[in-house]
C-alpha cells in the first residue's frame, strides 16, 4: 500500500525488483550527485524494475529526478553509483548491444534541424542496422501512422513542435525496440493526435511486446495507459502501485444527490453513518467508500428517500498526485534538509 494505517504517505527507498515478473530492465541503487557547495542529489538510491509488456509511468513534480533518470537509462549521463541492466546484461558492459534495442522519444529533444524528416530517419535507420528496403518501408509505415508522411521532405527546423514530436516518436520505434523510453511524448500534441499516439503506444505493448517507461504530467493519460506508476520526489520513490489503487487510496468517492423527498431522513442517515457531507439547498454531496455505495443507496431507498439526479465522482490519479505533493511539501517544511551525498 501507499498509505500508512494513520493515513500518511510512506516514502519507499525502492520497489522490490524481485516482485516484477520477467523484467527487461532492472535499476539498482541508482544515484546521481552533481558537484557543488553543497552537492545536489538529483537521484537518490533509486531501485525499480520494468516487466515485459508493461507500461510503467515515471511521475513526479519538476525537479523530482525523472529526466535525470531517463538520461542515465540512455547512458547519456553517467551515474554516480548504482547499476542498470537490460535483458540481464549490464548497461555499462554491453552498451552498444543494449541501446540497439532501446528506443527513445521526448517532446523536448530535437533532431538535426537542417536535415529533412526522411534524411534524419534514414540516418537513424542505418545506425540501427536496417537494410535499404526495410528502411524505406519502415520509415513510411511510421510516418503515415503518425500523420507526417506528407512532411517527409521538409527540414526539421520548419516543423511545428507537435510535428517534430511525431517524427521523434517515429524515430523511437524504427528498429522495433524491446524497450521504449518516452519522455512526455504527448506534451506538444493536439488532443486528437495525442489520442492516436496513446493508441499506438498500447498497440506496441499488446501486439509487439514492447516494454515502456512513460513520463507525463497528464494524470488522466497516465491512468489510461500505465499498468503501474512510480512517483518520484527529490530523486526517491515516494509511492508506487496501480493507478486505480493509488487513486482510491487518496480520496473517497463523492455521491451528489438532488433530493425530491426525504431530505431530513437522508441527512439523519448520513450523520448516523458518520459520513462527511455538504448540503446546497436540495442537493447533498456525500463522501463514501465506493465498496459501500450500493448498500448506502439501498438503505436510502428503504428509508423512503427519493432523488431525481445522482452524480458520482470517483477519485483520480490527479487527486493522489496533489495529495502526495502536499504531503511531501509539508514534510519539507517540518524537517531540516537531508544531508546531500558526495
Amino acid at each position: 500500500m501507499s498509505l500508512t494505517d494513520t493515513g500518511h504517505f510512506q516514502v519507499f527507498s525502492q520497489v522490490n525488483s524481485s516482485l516484477i515478473r520477467d523484467p527487461v530492465l532492472v535499476v539498482s541503487e541508482l544515484t546521481k550527485v552533481y558537484p557543488g557547495r553543497p552537492p545536489t542529489t538529483a537521484v537518490d538510491r533509486l531501485s525499480f524494475a520494468l516487466g515485459r509488456r508493461e507500461i510503467l509511468g515515471l511521475l513526479g513534480p519538476n525537479g523530482a529526478g525523472k529526466t535525470t533518470t531517463i538520461q542515465m537509462l540512455l547512458s547519456t549521463l553517467r551515474p554516480t553509483s548504482g547499476e542498470i541492466s537490460y535483458f540481464g546484461q549490464s548497461l555499462r558492459a554491453a552498451r552498444a548491444t543494449i541501446l540497439a534495442q532501446v528506443g527513445f522519444a521526448s517532446a523536448y529533444s530535437r533532431l538535426p534541424r537542417r536535415l529533412t524528416v526522411i534524411e534524419n530517419l534514414d540516418v537513424f535507420a542505418r545506425l540501427y542496422g536496417l537494410r535499404a528496403g526495410e528502411r524505406a518501408s519502415r520509415i513510411r509505415e511510421l510516418l503515415e501512422r503518425f500523420g507526417v508522411w506528407d512532411l517527409r521532405r521538409r527540414s526539421m527546423e520548419s516543423l511545428s513542435a507537435g510535428q517534430a514530436t511525431r517524427v521523434m516518436l517515429a524515430k523511437a520505434f524504427l528498429a522495433r525496440p524491446r524497450v521504449a523510453l518516452l519522455d512526455e511524448p504527448t506534451a506538444s500534441l493536439d488532443p486528437d493526435i495525442a489520442v492516436e499516439v496513446r493508441a499506438f503506444v498500447r498497440s506496441q505493448r499488446d501486439e509487439e511486446g514492447v516494454s515502456i517507461v512513460f513520463t507525463s504530467h497528464n494524470m488522466d493519460e497516465v491512468a489510461q495507459l500505465c499498468d503501474r506508476v512510480i512517483f518520484l520526489d527529490r530523486g526517491r520513490i515516494a509511492a508506487s502501485g496501480h493507478p486505480e489503487e493509488l487513486a482510491a487510496s487518496a480520496a473517497m468517492t463523492r455521491v451528489r444527490l438532488r433530493v425530491t423527498h426525504g431530505l431530513d431522513r437522508l441527512l439523519g442517515h448520513v450523520e448516523a453513518a458518520g459520513l462527511a457531507s455538504a448540503r446546497d439547498d436540495g442537493t447533498v454531496e456525500v463522501e463514501i467508500d465506493e465498496s459501500h455505495l450500493a448498500d448506502f443507496l439501498a438503505s436510502l431507498a428503504q428509508a423512503g428517500v427519493r432523488y431525481r439526479e445522482i452524480t458520482l465522482r470517483k477519485p483520480t490519479l490527479e487527486d493522489y498526485f496533489l495529495k502526495l505533493a502536499g504531503t511531501a511539501m509539508g514534510a519539507r517544511t517540518r524537517q531540516p534538509a537531508r544531508e546531500e551525498e558526495s
